[in-house]
């Protein structure tokens, strides 16, 4: 998919700039970043080209990797989230004849966004043309579906792992030490941290729908059989903090519990929540370029949460969030109309 993108990239005129990295389970990866005209500033563009597993693929006319047109509707893996929006932008930079072009245009496409933004942060840390878009101050695009509604705002992204260990023993016997049972008056105190956030304002912000951090708590002890006593009990936290909370408050709580129960901790994604002014100029400035009334927030998260460097950061692309992710996933062809023509309209305003 990289190749394919740098690619096309190049065919439009495009100097790129590759990304590689090996991902924490040892398989390798790429990001590649594009830039498109002379100077600085201009417009940065944000996609990523991996997916969710397409396991649970409905049709059985094509398969989810096959793209169909079936009336007013493209159908297939990513059409939605996120690659209908990635096309859209490859398209509306390509109609921009580079002797046009009086500020640059950037166009940066992302692995692993679905599974921690592993690809974002790479570029973050190391793409020099990445480097290049917050020193010029360029306008940034995360190009998630947002049915081309302007989004000044979006969650974030915590993760935390409690783990409790025990000892593994035929469960007929005395001799295991069930992991299971040390983990109990962790997960009351953590409930309980929950539903506090759930009902205490200062944990929420009703910018956001749902206006709560929304915590999603998970429970496991990956134990092969029922006649093993478990070794090990492993509680999962995902929570969504917003802008206006502190969400390090949240997770040293949580670290105290663990500690005073006997617990392993660890952290191991921290993605803070994109936010910028709705009343700013550059949100304003999109609103009448695009033809919006007003700007929204959404409760999901993207690769903005690794680009906070960027001083314009907005999210706005083709498709509904609701059509991504699932078992015929799927975009309207109008919204890929639609977004390569706002995409084109915004190049030209900025770009030439």
């Amino acid at each position: 998919m990289t190749d394919h993108a740098e690619q096309r990239l190049r065919e439009s005129g495009f100097t790129t700039e590759r990304i590689d990295y090996t991902d924490p389970a040892g398989v390798p990866k790429s990001c590649v970043v594009g830039k498109k005209g002379p100077g600085s500033g201009g417009v940065s563009y944000f996609g990523h080209l991996d997916v969710v597993p397409a396991d649970d693929w409905s049709r059985n006319d094509h398969g989810p990797f096959s793209p169909c047109v079936d009336g007013d509707r493209l159908y297939g893996r990513g059409s939605c989230d996120m690659k209908g929006s990635v096309a859209c932008m490859l398209t509306a930079a390509a109609k921009v004849p580079e002797t046009e072009l009086a500020r640059p245009i950037y166009i940066t496409c992302t692995a692993d966004e679905e599974v921690g933004y592993g690809g974002a942060q790479e570029v973050a840390k190391r793409s020099q043309m990445f480097a290049e878009m917050v020193a010029g101050e360029s306008r940034g695009i995360i190009g998630e579906p947002t049915r081309m509604q302007v989004v000044h705002g979006h969650k974030g992204t915590y993760g935390m792992v409690a783990t409790s260990r025990g000892r593994a023993a035929h469960s007929s016997t005395r001799e295991g030490l069930n992991a299971n049972l040390a983990m109990i008056p962790y997960l009351y105190e953590v409930k309980e941290l929950f539903e506090e956030t759930e009902t205490e304002k200062r944990w929420q912000n009703p910018e956001f729908d749902p206006p709560t951090v929304t915590w999603n708590i998970g429970i496991n002890d990956h134990t092969a059989a029922i006649n093993i006593t478990p070794p090990q009990s492993i509680c999962t936290i995902y929570f969504r903090p917003m802008p206006g909370i502190d969400p390090d408050e949240l997770v040293e709580r949580s670290r105290k519990c663990a500690e005073r129960h006997g617990l392993d901790f660890e952290v191991p994604r921290v993605a803070p929540p994109l936010y910028i002014d709705p009343q700013s100029p550059y949100v304003q400035e999109l609103l009448q370029l695009t033809g919006c009334q007003k700007s929204t927030t959404v409760s999901y998260g993207t690769d903005g949460c690794m680009f906070s460097d960027m001083k314009y950061l907005i999210v706005l692309g083709p498709g509904d969030i609701a059509q991504a992710h699932t078992a015929d996933e799927w975009i309207d062809l109008e919204q890929i109309e639609q977004g390569t023509r706002i995409y084109e309209k915004l190049i030209r305003h900025w770009c030439c």
